[in-house]
């Protein structure tokens, strides 16, 4: 098998069975390999999404943290899902004030964040926009997770790669660079799992 059929082959079997479990995208099994690997969401937990359009990474979070968990989701566009504890805020990521995701919570138990730049085709350019939401996302992440809490965030390999890590490995007590099965082979996008954030103010 060529490499173009096997990418093919992958992206339809991933496709396919997001159709036959009800998921809203393909992606929602990136989330799932990355739970099953590192155990990222707890039952019960408290989960932020951010960019979470079009919701998927939203519906496999909520079976996992069943009816005692609560979900909050971030987008600029509107998302049409409905789930048990779940708030859709509509916003800009890189404008919202973190305190408006949390709402009536006092912190999250998760963050993870799907995101990824309007792409132009120009590698370091697009390293650049994807480098700088994950910045983003971590800061956020610093400002709403509880002490312990866990953060999850895709990233494009690139020249500020080490750096953010060193960061997260500053911030968390475990840190791992996952490349989903679901991934295409030829995306620069890789995940980075930390886990035990060391909260500088107790949070509960």
């Amino acid at each position: 098998m060529s490499k173009l059929s096997d990418r093919k082959a992958r992206k339809d079997r991933f496709h396919r069975r997001a159709a036959q479990t009800g998921y809203k995208a393909r992606s929602a099994f990136k989330l799932e390999e990355l739970d099953r690997k590192l155990a990222l969401i707890p039952k019960g937990a408290r989960v932020l999404d951010l960019g979470c359009a079009p919701g998927s990474w939203l519906q496999y979070a909520s079976q996992r943290v069943g009816p005692g968990g609560s979900l909050v989701g971030l987008d600029r566009n509107p998302v049409s899902l409905s789930l048990p504890g779940l708030r859709l805020v509509v916003g800009d990521v890189r404008d919202i004030d973190p305190d408006a995701l949390l709402g009536d919570l006092t912190a999250f138990d998760v963050v993870l964040s799907d995101m990824a730049p309007d792409t132009i085709g120009v590698r370091h350019a697009d390293q650049a926009r994807s480098e700088a939401l994950f910045e983003r996302a971590l800061d956020i992440a610093g400002r709403v997770l509880a002490p312990g809490g866990n953060f999850a965030a895709k990233l494009f390999q690139g020249p500020e790669t080490q750096t953010l890590l060193s960061r997260c490995r500053t911030e968390f007590s475990r840190v791992k660079v996952v490349v989903p099965e679901g991934s295409k082979r030829s995306s620069l996008e890789q995940y980075i799992v930390a886990r035990g954030f060391r909260a500088q103010e107790t949070r509960s």
